[in-house]
Protein backbone atom coordinates (compact mmCIF):
# COMPACT_ATOMS: atom_id res chain seq x y z
CA UNK A 1 0.00 0.00 0.00
CA UNK A 2 1.35 3.43 -0.99
CA UNK A 3 1.28 6.60 1.05
CA UNK A 4 -2.11 8.11 1.93
CA UNK A 5 -1.90 11.90 1.71
CA UNK A 6 -4.00 14.32 3.76
CA UNK A 7 -5.53 17.26 1.90
CA UNK A 8 -7.05 20.44 3.28
CA UNK A 9 -9.00 21.73 0.29
CA UNK A 10 -9.47 25.34 1.39
CA UNK A 11 -11.50 28.25 0.05
CA UNK A 12 -8.46 30.52 -0.34
CA UNK A 13 -5.46 28.20 0.10
CA UNK A 14 -5.03 24.44 0.12
CA UNK A 15 -2.42 22.32 1.85
CA UNK A 16 -1.24 18.71 1.56
CA UNK A 17 0.59 16.62 4.15
CA UNK A 18 1.79 13.05 4.65
CA UNK A 19 2.86 10.83 7.53
CA UNK A 20 6.62 10.18 7.52
CA UNK A 21 8.25 8.18 10.31
CA UNK A 22 5.10 8.37 12.41
CA UNK A 23 4.91 12.17 12.20
CA UNK A 24 2.81 14.31 9.84
CA UNK A 25 4.77 16.71 7.64
CA UNK A 26 3.59 19.36 5.19
CA UNK A 27 4.51 18.74 1.55
CA UNK A 28 6.14 21.73 -0.14
CA UNK A 29 4.75 22.44 -3.61
CA UNK A 30 6.85 22.81 -6.78
CA UNK A 31 6.98 26.59 -6.27
CA UNK A 32 8.59 26.07 -2.84
CA UNK A 33 5.55 27.09 -0.74
CA UNK A 34 3.82 25.11 1.98
CA UNK A 35 0.33 26.17 0.88
CA UNK A 36 -1.16 26.49 -2.61
CA UNK A 37 -3.69 29.20 -3.58
CA UNK A 38 -7.05 27.57 -4.46
CA UNK A 39 -7.13 29.43 -7.77
CA UNK A 40 -7.46 28.15 -11.35
CA UNK A 41 -6.66 30.35 -14.37
CA UNK A 42 -7.44 29.65 -18.03
CA UNK A 43 -5.11 31.22 -20.58
CA UNK A 44 -4.94 31.21 -24.35
CA UNK A 45 -4.93 27.93 -26.24
CA UNK A 46 -6.50 25.89 -23.41
CA UNK A 47 -3.55 26.66 -21.13
CA UNK A 48 -4.49 25.91 -17.51
CA UNK A 49 -2.70 27.33 -14.48
CA UNK A 50 -3.29 26.31 -10.88
CA UNK A 51 -2.11 27.80 -7.59
CA UNK A 52 0.54 30.52 -7.41
CA UNK A 53 0.87 30.73 -11.20
CA UNK A 54 -2.89 31.30 -11.53
CA UNK A 55 -2.80 33.94 -8.80
CA UNK A 56 0.07 35.72 -10.54
CA UNK A 57 -1.85 36.13 -13.79
CA UNK A 58 -5.15 37.06 -12.11
CA UNK A 59 -4.45 40.80 -12.51
CA UNK A 60 -4.28 40.65 -16.30
CA UNK A 61 -6.78 37.79 -16.78
CA UNK A 62 -9.41 38.38 -14.08
CA UNK A 63 -12.42 37.20 -16.13
CA UNK A 64 -10.83 33.78 -16.79
CA UNK A 65 -9.60 33.19 -13.24
CA UNK A 66 -11.67 31.18 -10.75
CA UNK A 67 -11.28 31.47 -6.98
CA UNK A 68 -13.32 30.62 -3.84
CA UNK A 69 -14.92 27.65 -5.66
CA UNK A 70 -15.39 25.86 -2.30
CA UNK A 71 -18.23 28.28 -1.53
CA UNK A 72 -20.20 26.68 -4.39
CA UNK A 73 -19.26 22.99 -4.34
CA UNK A 74 -22.25 20.67 -4.07
CA UNK A 75 -24.66 23.61 -3.99
CA UNK A 76 -27.74 24.13 -6.06
CA UNK A 77 -28.43 27.27 -8.07
CA UNK A 78 -31.22 28.70 -5.89
CA UNK A 79 -29.00 28.53 -2.80
CA UNK A 80 -26.26 30.69 -4.26
CA UNK A 81 -28.00 33.77 -5.67
CA UNK A 82 -26.43 35.94 -2.94
CA UNK A 83 -23.08 34.17 -3.22
CA UNK A 84 -23.08 34.66 -6.98
CA UNK A 85 -22.84 38.45 -6.51
CA UNK A 86 -19.64 38.05 -4.53
CA UNK A 87 -17.46 36.61 -7.28
CA UNK A 88 -16.04 37.95 -10.53
CA UNK A 89 -16.41 34.84 -12.66
CA UNK A 90 -19.60 33.75 -14.43
CA UNK A 91 -21.80 31.27 -12.62
CA UNK A 92 -24.30 29.39 -14.79
CA UNK A 93 -26.89 26.75 -14.06
CA UNK A 94 -25.75 23.21 -14.77
CA UNK A 95 -27.71 19.96 -14.85
CA UNK A 96 -30.16 19.49 -11.95
CA UNK A 97 -29.80 23.17 -11.01
CA UNK A 98 -26.21 22.69 -9.81
CA UNK A 99 -23.76 25.59 -10.04
CA UNK A 100 -21.29 25.62 -12.92
CA UNK A 101 -18.67 28.10 -14.07
CA UNK A 102 -18.61 29.43 -17.63
CA UNK A 103 -15.08 30.12 -18.90
CA UNK A 104 -14.21 30.95 -22.52
CA UNK A 105 -17.54 29.49 -23.69
CA UNK A 106 -17.07 26.18 -21.86
CA UNK A 107 -18.98 25.15 -18.76
CA UNK A 108 -17.18 23.48 -15.83
CA UNK A 109 -18.82 21.93 -12.77
CA UNK A 110 -17.56 22.97 -9.33
CA UNK A 111 -16.23 19.42 -8.93
CA UNK A 112 -14.13 19.78 -12.10
CA UNK A 113 -12.62 23.08 -10.96
CA UNK A 114 -11.90 21.62 -7.49
CA UNK A 115 -10.36 18.52 -9.10
CA UNK A 116 -7.83 20.75 -10.91
CA UNK A 117 -6.61 22.04 -7.53
CA UNK A 118 -6.53 18.48 -6.14
CA UNK A 119 -4.61 17.28 -9.22
CA UNK A 120 -1.96 19.93 -8.59
CA UNK A 121 -1.66 18.85 -4.92
CA UNK A 122 -1.42 15.19 -6.01
CA UNK A 123 1.38 16.02 -8.50
CA UNK A 124 3.27 18.04 -5.88
CA UNK A 125 3.00 15.13 -3.43
CA UNK A 126 4.28 12.66 -6.05
CA UNK A 127 7.26 14.93 -6.84
CA UNK A 128 8.03 15.30 -3.11
CA UNK A 129 7.69 11.59 -2.29
CA UNK A 130 9.16 10.21 -5.51
CA UNK A 131 6.31 7.73 -5.89
CA UNK A 132 2.79 7.55 -7.33
CA UNK A 133 0.04 8.70 -4.98
CA UNK A 134 -3.44 7.25 -5.44
CA UNK A 135 -5.11 7.55 -2.01
CA UNK A 136 -6.10 10.56 0.07
CA UNK A 137 -8.08 11.78 3.06
CA UNK A 138 -9.81 15.10 2.26
CA UNK A 139 -11.26 17.47 4.85
CA UNK A 140 -14.51 19.48 4.73
CA UNK A 141 -16.14 21.98 7.13
CA UNK A 142 -18.24 20.28 9.83
CA UNK A 143 -21.39 22.04 8.56
CA UNK A 144 -21.06 20.64 4.99
CA UNK A 145 -24.18 18.80 3.82
CA UNK A 146 -24.14 15.28 2.37
CA UNK A 147 -24.33 16.79 -1.14
CA UNK A 148 -21.28 18.99 -0.48
CA UNK A 149 -19.33 16.06 0.99
CA UNK A 150 -20.22 13.87 -1.99
CA UNK A 151 -19.22 16.63 -4.42
CA UNK A 152 -15.83 16.96 -2.66
CA UNK A 153 -15.36 13.20 -2.93
CA UNK A 154 -16.31 13.34 -6.64
CA UNK A 155 -13.68 16.05 -7.17
CA UNK A 156 -11.08 13.71 -5.67
CA UNK A 157 -12.13 10.88 -7.98
CA UNK A 158 -11.93 13.16 -11.06
CA UNK A 159 -8.40 14.11 -9.91
CA UNK A 160 -7.42 10.42 -9.96
CA UNK A 161 -7.55 9.84 -6.20
CA UNK A 162 -9.23 7.13 -4.20
CA UNK A 163 -10.78 9.18 -1.38
CA UNK A 164 -10.32 6.92 1.65
CA UNK A 165 -12.34 9.20 3.88
CA UNK A 166 -13.90 12.66 4.08
CA UNK A 167 -13.33 14.03 7.60
CA UNK A 168 -14.42 17.18 9.39
CA UNK A 169 -11.87 20.00 9.52
CA UNK A 170 -12.21 20.49 13.33
CA UNK A 171 -11.63 16.76 13.87
CA UNK A 172 -8.52 16.93 11.68
CA UNK A 173 -7.27 19.97 13.62
CA UNK A 174 -7.73 18.14 16.93
CA UNK A 175 -5.76 15.17 15.52
CA UNK A 176 -2.94 17.51 14.45
CA UNK A 177 -2.70 18.92 17.97
CA UNK A 178 -2.39 15.35 19.30
CA UNK A 179 -5.48 15.75 21.43
CA UNK A 180 -6.32 12.10 20.80
CA UNK A 181 -3.21 11.17 22.84
CA UNK A 182 -4.52 12.73 26.04
CA UNK A 183 -6.23 10.37 28.41
CA UNK A 184 -8.60 12.71 30.22
CA UNK A 185 -12.02 13.57 28.84
CA UNK A 186 -12.14 17.14 27.60
CA UNK A 187 -14.16 19.62 25.58
CA UNK A 188 -12.22 21.41 22.86
CA UNK A 189 -13.49 24.39 20.91
CA UNK A 190 -12.02 24.56 17.40
CA UNK A 191 -12.18 28.12 16.09
CA UNK A 192 -11.66 27.99 12.31
CA UNK A 193 -11.50 31.32 10.48
CA UNK A 194 -10.17 30.86 6.97
CA UNK A 195 -10.16 32.98 3.85
CA UNK A 196 -13.77 32.35 2.89
CA UNK A 197 -15.58 30.65 5.75
CA UNK A 198 -15.84 30.68 9.53
CA UNK A 199 -16.94 27.85 11.75
CA UNK A 200 -16.85 26.98 15.42
CA UNK A 201 -17.01 23.36 16.51
CA UNK A 202 -17.08 21.86 19.98
CA UNK A 203 -15.53 18.41 20.24
CA UNK A 204 -15.80 15.93 23.08
CA UNK A 205 -12.66 13.84 23.40
CA UNK A 206 -12.14 10.77 25.51
CA UNK A 207 -10.29 7.45 25.12
CA UNK A 208 -9.24 8.35 21.57
CA UNK A 209 -12.87 8.86 20.50
CA UNK A 210 -13.80 12.19 18.88
CA UNK A 211 -17.35 13.44 18.76
CA UNK A 212 -18.39 16.74 17.18
CA UNK A 213 -20.95 17.80 19.79
CA UNK A 214 -22.02 20.98 18.03
CA UNK A 215 -21.04 23.20 15.14
CA UNK A 216 -22.00 26.67 14.06
CA UNK A 217 -20.57 29.27 11.75
CA UNK A 218 -20.93 31.71 8.94
CA UNK A 219 -19.98 30.58 5.44
CA UNK A 220 -19.93 34.21 4.31
CA UNK A 221 -17.25 35.40 6.74
CA UNK A 222 -13.50 35.10 6.32
CA UNK A 223 -10.25 36.86 5.54
CA UNK A 224 -11.55 37.68 2.04
CA UNK A 225 -14.21 39.85 3.68
CA UNK A 226 -11.58 41.68 5.74
CA UNK A 227 -9.68 42.33 2.51
CA UNK A 228 -12.86 43.57 0.78
CA UNK A 229 -13.36 46.21 3.50
CA UNK A 230 -9.78 47.44 3.00
CA UNK A 231 -10.31 47.54 -0.79
CA UNK A 232 -13.41 49.72 -0.26
CA UNK A 233 -11.38 52.04 1.98
CA UNK A 234 -8.57 52.26 -0.62
CA UNK A 235 -11.09 53.00 -3.41
CA UNK A 236 -12.70 55.78 -1.34
CA UNK A 237 -9.31 57.30 -0.42
CA UNK A 238 -8.10 57.23 -4.03
CA UNK A 239 -11.33 58.81 -5.29
CA UNK A 240 -11.00 61.52 -2.64
CA UNK A 241 -7.41 62.28 -3.68
CA UNK A 242 -7.58 61.90 -7.47
CA UNK A 243 -11.31 62.17 -8.32
CA UNK A 244 -11.06 58.83 -10.15
CA UNK A 245 -13.31 55.82 -9.39
CA UNK A 246 -11.42 52.54 -9.91
CA UNK A 247 -14.41 50.24 -9.34
CA UNK A 248 -14.93 49.49 -13.03
CA UNK A 249 -11.20 48.80 -13.64
CA UNK A 250 -10.81 45.01 -13.22
CA UNK A 251 -7.02 45.10 -13.35
CA UNK A 252 -6.82 47.84 -10.70
CA UNK A 253 -9.31 45.98 -8.48
CA UNK A 254 -7.24 42.79 -8.59
CA UNK A 255 -4.11 44.77 -7.65
CA UNK A 256 -6.01 46.37 -4.77
CA UNK A 257 -7.23 42.95 -3.56
CA UNK A 258 -3.70 41.58 -3.49
CA UNK A 259 -2.40 44.71 -1.73
CA UNK A 260 -5.20 44.45 0.88
CA UNK A 261 -4.37 40.78 1.57
CA UNK A 262 -0.67 41.63 1.95
CA UNK A 263 -1.46 44.56 4.28
CA UNK A 264 -3.69 42.40 6.53
CA UNK A 265 -0.92 39.80 6.84
CA UNK A 266 1.73 42.44 7.62
CA UNK A 267 -0.46 44.10 10.27
CA UNK A 268 -0.61 40.81 12.18
CA UNK A 269 2.99 41.50 13.24
CA UNK A 270 3.47 45.25 12.64
CA UNK A 271 1.80 48.40 13.92
CA UNK A 272 1.72 50.07 10.50
CA UNK A 273 2.24 49.22 6.85
CA UNK A 274 2.53 51.10 3.54
CA UNK A 275 0.40 50.33 0.50
CA UNK A 276 2.22 51.43 -2.67
CA UNK A 277 0.71 50.74 -6.09
CA UNK A 278 2.50 52.68 -8.82
CA UNK A 279 0.72 53.31 -12.16
CA UNK A 280 -2.63 52.12 -10.78
CA UNK A 281 -4.34 54.13 -13.53
CA UNK A 282 -3.84 57.18 -15.78
CA UNK A 283 -5.76 60.19 -17.10
CA UNK A 284 -4.95 63.03 -19.51
CA UNK A 285 -2.57 64.55 -16.93
CA UNK A 286 -0.51 61.34 -16.79
CA UNK A 287 -0.09 58.19 -14.64
CA UNK A 288 -1.56 57.99 -11.13
CA UNK A 289 -0.06 56.17 -8.16
CA UNK A 290 -1.71 54.97 -4.97
CA UNK A 291 0.33 55.48 -1.81
CA UNK A 292 -1.28 55.16 1.64
CA UNK A 293 -0.38 54.23 5.20
CA UNK A 294 -2.58 51.74 7.06
CA UNK A 295 -2.20 51.26 10.82
CA UNK A 296 -3.40 48.32 12.92
CA UNK A 297 -5.88 50.52 14.88
CA UNK A 298 -7.33 51.74 11.55
CA UNK A 299 -7.63 48.15 10.28
CA UNK A 300 -9.41 47.14 13.50
CA UNK A 301 -11.77 50.08 13.11
CA UNK A 302 -12.55 49.08 9.49
CA UNK A 303 -13.27 45.42 10.32
CA UNK A 304 -14.94 45.89 13.72
CA UNK A 305 -18.42 44.91 12.45
CA UNK A 306 -17.03 41.71 10.88
CA UNK A 307 -15.08 40.87 14.06
CA UNK A 308 -18.29 41.33 16.09
CA UNK A 309 -19.90 38.65 13.87
CA UNK A 310 -17.68 35.91 15.37
CA UNK A 311 -19.54 36.09 18.70
CA UNK A 312 -22.94 34.71 17.65
CA UNK A 313 -21.59 31.39 16.22
CA UNK A 314 -19.60 30.82 19.45
CA UNK A 315 -22.74 31.45 21.52
CA UNK A 316 -24.79 29.17 19.24
CA UNK A 317 -22.23 26.33 19.38
CA UNK A 318 -22.18 26.52 23.20
CA UNK A 319 -25.98 26.61 23.38
CA UNK A 320 -26.33 23.59 21.06
CA UNK A 321 -23.72 21.62 23.03
CA UNK A 322 -25.44 22.33 26.37
CA UNK A 323 -22.12 23.50 27.81
CA UNK A 324 -21.17 26.70 29.60
CA UNK A 325 -18.08 28.76 28.70
CA UNK A 326 -16.10 27.51 31.70
CA UNK A 327 -16.66 23.87 30.66
CA UNK A 328 -14.44 24.39 27.59
CA UNK A 329 -10.96 23.02 28.42
CA UNK A 330 -9.04 24.32 25.43
CA UNK A 331 -9.43 26.52 22.36
CA UNK A 332 -7.63 25.59 19.14
CA UNK A 333 -7.10 28.18 16.40
CA UNK A 334 -7.28 27.11 12.75
CA UNK A 335 -7.11 29.17 9.55
CA UNK A 336 -4.75 31.98 8.55
CA UNK A 337 -7.20 34.74 9.50
CA UNK A 338 -6.88 33.81 13.20
CA UNK A 339 -3.46 35.51 13.10
CA UNK A 340 -5.21 38.89 13.10
CA UNK A 341 -4.56 40.00 16.73
CA UNK A 342 -8.04 41.46 17.26
CA UNK A 343 -9.56 37.99 16.67
CA UNK A 344 -7.61 36.41 19.58
CA UNK A 345 -8.48 39.43 21.74
CA UNK A 346 -12.18 38.95 21.01
CA UNK A 347 -12.02 35.22 21.85
CA UNK A 348 -10.18 35.95 25.12
CA UNK A 349 -12.69 38.66 25.98
CA UNK A 350 -15.57 36.23 25.43
CA UNK A 351 -14.13 33.18 27.24
CA UNK A 352 -11.92 34.92 29.80
CA UNK A 353 -8.19 34.49 30.27
CA UNK A 354 -8.41 31.15 32.10
CA UNK A 355 -9.10 28.93 29.09
CA UNK A 356 -5.85 28.28 27.18
CA UNK A 357 -5.72 29.23 23.49
CA UNK A 358 -3.48 26.73 21.71
CA UNK A 359 -1.31 28.29 18.99
CA UNK A 360 1.39 25.59 18.90
CA UNK A 361 0.68 24.55 15.28
CA UNK A 362 0.69 26.76 12.19
CA UNK A 363 -3.04 27.53 11.67
CA UNK A 364 -2.64 27.28 7.86
CA UNK A 365 -1.35 23.70 8.17
CA UNK A 366 -3.18 22.15 11.14
CA UNK A 367 -6.07 20.66 9.11
CA UNK A 368 -3.83 19.07 6.46
CA UNK A 369 -1.53 17.63 9.18
CA UNK A 370 -4.55 16.08 10.93
CA UNK A 371 -5.79 14.63 7.63
CA UNK A 372 -2.32 13.06 7.17
CA UNK A 373 -2.59 11.48 10.64
CA UNK A 374 -5.97 10.01 9.66
CA UNK A 375 -4.39 8.83 6.40
CA UNK A 376 -1.65 7.14 8.39
CA UNK A 377 -4.26 5.35 10.51
CA UNK A 378 -6.11 4.12 7.40
CA UNK A 379 -2.87 3.17 5.67
CA UNK A 380 -1.66 1.17 8.67
CA UNK A 381 1.20 3.56 9.47
CA UNK A 382 -0.18 4.45 12.92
Amino acid sequence: MGKVIGIDLGTTNSCVAVLEGGKPIVITNQEGSRTTPSIVGFGKGNQRLVGQLAKRQAVTNAENTVYSIKRFIGQRWEETEEDRKRVTYNCVMGKDHTVCVDIQGKSYTTQEISSMILQKLKTDAETFLGETVTQAVITVPAYFTDAQRQATKDAGVIAGLEVMRIINEPTAAALAYGLDKQNEDQHVLVFDLGGGTFDVSILQLGNGVFEVVSTSGNNQLGGDDFDAVIVDWLLAKFKQQEWIDLRSDKMALQRLREAAEKATIELSNMAETSINLPFITADESGPKHLELELSRPKLEELIQDLVADIIHPMEQALKDSGLSRDQINRIVLVGGSTRTPVISQQIEKYFGANIPIDRSINPDEAVALGAAVQGGVLGGGV
